[in-house]
């Protein structure tokens, strides 16, 4: 199988200038650098104490790289005639199962990692990557590195809400993952359908945002039909029951935008007839849920101080 063009110009400008140069990738006597290597001349690190991956995750992983491309590259060692990982053995693994026979692979004598690290986060800053790319980066930062992405933020000069809204669009599926990186659709848009849960409706949306040049404001107004219109409330029998398309209550959707911006993520609120309702909160990951739980704690107990 072919190997999407998954690693970019823009992934490829993070490597230290001289590092990407062309070099042979037969064994380990290639040298340095960026290359493409044989994903069958790939050792799992002996000393990986995780010997389990998540099948679900590995999966939607697999799913991504088929139809985008590997985003980041592992990181590796020469070790006899081919190559140890040291970083990056979940992609590792979705390339093999995809059928991947080349992944790009940052070769290192020694595990110099963080020289890596400070590399990535240096290039961030000046790099233009397209959105997916730059989620990569991150994404590549937390796993390889243990980031934080408060550290993320501090390092790349970015702030964290925009470091954690862009981590979300690797929850996208893989088709309009592609179409960020291809450029069909902008942030905005992409933003804006995460505000959905239904996949296939993300997916619909996101054809029409191609083929009809819809306006950020526009889908997000879409997104906004479809959750209310899905979304069951509470009969005065007990039972749930579908709810039309009621007018939102006015001050809801101010209320979202205040709390949205307040814990730098996206906000929910949905409410019934009776004035009873939910507020959903997304998050980017278990670092993001702690950090939400700690703005909230942290408040909580300083007005318990005074």
């Amino acid at each position: 199988m072919a190997r999407p063009g998954g690693l970019g110009k823009g992934l490829g400008a993070l490597i230290p200038a001289g590092a990407n140069e062309a070099r042979p990738a037969a064994g380990a006597g290639g040298g340095s650098g960026l290359q493409e290597i044989a994903v069958s001349a790939i050792q799992p690190n002996r000393y990986q104490p995780r010997d389990q991956f998540d099948e679900e995750t590995l999966g939607a992983l697999a799913d991504s790289i088929r139809e985008v491309g590997v985003l980041q590259p592992v990181l590796v060692r020469p070790e006899g005639d081919g190559y140890e990982l040291i970083a990056g053995e979940r992609r590792w693994r979705a390339a093999r199962r995809v059928g991947l026979q080349t992944i790009p692979a940052l070769v290192r004598e020694t595990d110099d990692s963080s020289a890596l690290e400070q590399a990535l986060v240096e290039n961030l800053q000046r790099e233009e990557l397209n959105p997916l790319e730059e989620a990569g980066a991150y994404q590549q930062l937390i796993e390889d590195f243990g980031l934080t992405h408060e550290q993320i933020a501090t390092r790349s000069g970015r702030s964290r809400a925009a470091v954690s809204n862009t981590l979300r669009l690797l929850a996208l599926p893989p088709a309009i993952q592609r179409m960020v990186r291809e450029r069909q659709l902008q942030m905005g848009h992409a933003r804006a359908l995460l505000g959905t849960p239904d996949r296939a409706f993300q997916e619909q949306l996101a054809r029409r945002i191609a083929k009809e040049d819809l306006s950020v404001r526009a889908v997000e107004e879409a997104v906004r039909e479809h959750n209310d219109a899905s979304a069951p409330v509470a009969s005065a029998s007990g039972p749930t029951a579908p709810r039309g398309r009621r007018q939102r209550p006015a001050g809801i959707a101010e209320l979202e935008e205040l709390l949205g911006d307040h814990l730098e993520t996206r906000v929910k609120i949905t409410m019934n007839a009776a004035g009873r309702g939910r507020i959903t909160v997304d998050f980017a990951g278990l670092e993001d849920l702690e950090r939400i739980y700690r703005t909230l704690t942290e408040e909580k107990l300083a007005v318990t101080a005074e």
